[in-house]
């Protein structure tokens, strides 16, 4: 290009390796994208070169890993398109991708079309119940650990006929007779979760060459975003899809690649080129959030992993601060010092309350922060705390749409048979279950049948007859006016009385408008997704819901929208950034993690590595590492000993102690 040429507008503002990787559009990609460079930045202008080349937007599909990820990227897009485009590129998470596969063609594979999406607690009701019926020794295997294993096994892509090949113990034995119970009793009841989606459309793809055709023929390009964290199934996923035009661009960081717990294998990015040899590899290494001191260490630490691609990032903001290291007695003093330098911080104008972030290894240690950042009056929020999914009363209303839209869906039916009260009690609703099982039908049909109803109680009987029809009079009104669902609801909750049973639960007047609130938030939430809907529906809310709640996405960001010092895990703190970062407790048995040490796998310590590597670069401008010199365990004060990585990072961190020296004076 010569000197008097003029780079198109949305190529103008990238450096030279970003330009490359947006205009290397045909055959494999490989963009190696380190921490703060740019990576979103470079998978929206390549989808604008894409279409300024000629393509056709509803050609490309762009697939990221989070809901929010998706919405700023499209978002992004059409404002580099300058408007709205009659076509838009197919821009989602793998989930929503195979939910529009399976919509489709889920019939093929004996589910209907208007199949459930179970979250995390219908989960662990359906794994109750299907221990229940292998009269799985009490307390041998908790629902949760069973859908925790299930989980684990899919996200292998093992079924429950191959899961026999990779047990360990008696306890993962029940666990395996209990994943295929559990499957059977989903697929009865028109059910899926959440790593079915993937599992079951790799399987409808594979079994129905047809259909592959028709999918796959729907995309010319295909994008993947944080491709370092893609598990088996998506990996199979992606493979089928473009094994014909090969038209992949897949970015991600493998130093980054911190989920091997949920199945995430880095593997997929390192081995990139061996599953296409001809693949171009961009590396992305300008920096443009951290300061030279904090990357130096970044790039120290992460060097010891032998397993990663090589590149080494390059800070683009000139010198900033010295990072600073904290040595404490114990635990408390290391809470009470880090909250003391944060409040100085605050109260000097340096910083405000949402600029910091105190990171941890694990879920136990920020409560002594917690206690002292209350003590010294330093607003905070725990990111990551109980999801808004999780109330009752959510959970109450999603399953009584639940079980409008799919009656025989039976662990919603089951869980609002007696909700509010209405003389199903909890033997009778055994009875029932247990009759359905008996006669293995569902729920729904078993409290309709003559027979049952003659042996229940009068009360029991009325009392279902009235959910039954209530059921059946809104599952029509749902669907005839899907416009008014905020309205429909409010009259639902109106006629099955649950505001009565607030107040029947919820003594004082305060607790009463806590939950009040709540179903105002459901009603406003409805109202929302009817609002930003082409073809709203009952059954696309629903859908949606399962999607967003998966990611805790709303509490997230209404946390993160505070004025206040976040507390949170380094996996939560992932994608984010803050000006001031405390990352506390780099001891051995922290970071890294006893199970890691324990394990004596080199994979799981490089993997634990990664994750202080994500705790470094979160940081902008001001980074302090802390670690105790003791802590509590069992009662009994122990010694502490230094991370490995404090040795890796530092040649002589011990004497870095600007901030130890104002402690302790």
């Amino acid at each position: 290009m010569t000197s008097t040429e003029r780079l198109p507008d949305h190529l103008a503002g990238l450096n030279p390796a970003q330009r490359e990787a947006v205009t290397s559009l045909n055959g494999p990609v490989l963009v190696l994208a380190g921490a703060g460079s740019g990576k979103t930045r470079v998978i929206t202008h390549r989808m604008v070169e894409l279409i300024r080349c000629g393509t056709d937007p509803g050609r490309i599909l762009s697939v990221t890993f989070t809901n929010k990820a998706a919405r700023e990227m499209l978002e992004r897009t059409l404002g580099l398109l300058g408007g709205r485009p009659r076509r838009r590129p197919w821009i989602g998470t793998f989930h929503a991708y195979c939910v529009r596969v399976l919509r489709e063609d889920a019939p093929r594979l004996g589910y209907p079309k208007g199949f459930v999406i179970h979250d995390r607690g219908d989960q662990e009701s359906a794994a109750r119940q299907v221990l229940r019926d292998i009269k799985a020794p009490t307390g041998s295997v908790r629902p949760a650990d069973l859908v925790r294993l299930i989980s684990r096994w899919k996200s292998a892509g093992l079924d429950p006929a191959s899961v026999y090949d990779v047990i360990e113990n008696d306890l993962e034995y029940i666990a395996a007779v209990a994943y295929r119970k559990y499957q059977q009793l989903l697929r009865a009841t028109g059910a899926m979760d959440f790593d079915d989606l993937l599992l079951l459309t790799n399987r409808l793809f594979r079994e129905h060459p047809d259909v592959l055709r028709r999918h796959r023929g729907r995309f010319d390009f295909v994008q993947i975003d944080e491709y370092q964290d893609t598990n088996r199934p998506q990996f199979e996923l992606i493979q089928m899809l473009v094994a014909e035009h090969r038209n992949l661009c897949v970015v991600g960081d493998d130093d980054q690649s911190i989920y091997a717990w949920r199945g995430a294998e880095v593997t997929h990015i390192l081995r990139f080129q061996e599953h296409f040899p001809d693949a171009k590899v961009i590396r992305l290494v300008e920096n443009y959030r951290c300061t030279p001191q904090i990357l130096e260490l970044a790039n120290r630490l992460v060097r010891h992993n032998r397993h990663r691609h090589h590149k080494q990032l390059q800070a683009v903001k000139r010198s900033g601060a010295a990072v600073r290291v904290g040595v404490f007695a114990t635990e408390v003093d290391e809470a009470v010092e880090v909250v003391t330098d944060i409040r100085r911080r605050i109260e000097s104008g340096a910083a405000a309350p949402q600029d910091i972030a105190i990171l941890f290894r694990t879920n136990e240690q920020p409560r002594l922060f917690e206690d002292e950042l209350r003590r010294q009056k330093v607003p905070y929020v725990l990111i990551g705390s109980r999801s808004f999914f999780d109330r009752k009363e959510v959970r109450d209303v999603l399953a009584y749409l639940k079980a409008i839209e799919m009656p025989e869906d039976d662990v919603s039916l089951s869980r609002i048979l007696n909700t509010p009260p209405r003389g199903v009690g909890a033997a009778t609703a055994e009875r029932l279950l247990s009759e359905a099982l008996s006669r293995d039908q569902p729920l729904w049909e078993v409290v309709h049948l003559p027979e049952v109803l003659g042996t229940l109680p009068r009360a029991a009987v009325r009392g279902l007859e009235s959910l039954t029809n209530l059921l059946r009079t809104y599952r029509e009104r749902f669907r005839n006016a899907p416009a008014e669902m905020a309205e429909t609801l409010r009259q639902f909750l109106r006629d099955v009385r649950y505001e009565e049973e607030i107040r029947r639960q919820y003594p004082t007047p305060e607790q009463q408008e806590q939950r009040f609130q709540v179903l105002g938030q459901i009603l406003d939430w409805v109202q929302q997704y009817v609002e930003r809907s082409e073809r709203p529906s009952l059954q696309g809310f629903l859908q949606d819901t399962a999607l967003l709640g998966r990611e805790n996405e709303n509490e997230k960001d209404e946390q993160l929208g505070r004025n206040a010092v976040r507390l949170m895990t380094i996996h939560a703190a992932k994608g984010l950034e803050f000006p001031c970062v405390y990352l506390v407790g780099m001891e051995e048995g922290l970071l890294p993690h006893r199970r890691s040490i324990e394990s004596e796998s080199q994979q799981a310590v490089e993997e634990e590595r990664r994750l202080a590597y994500v705790a470094i670069t979160r940081a902008r401008d001001h980074l302090t590492v802390t670690r105790s010199a003791s802590r509590t365990k069992w009662g009994k004060r122990r010694m502490s000993h230094p991370s490995r990585f404090l040795y890796e990072m530092f040649d002589d961190w011990e004497c870095r102690d600007p901030f130890v020296a104002e402690a302790a004076g």
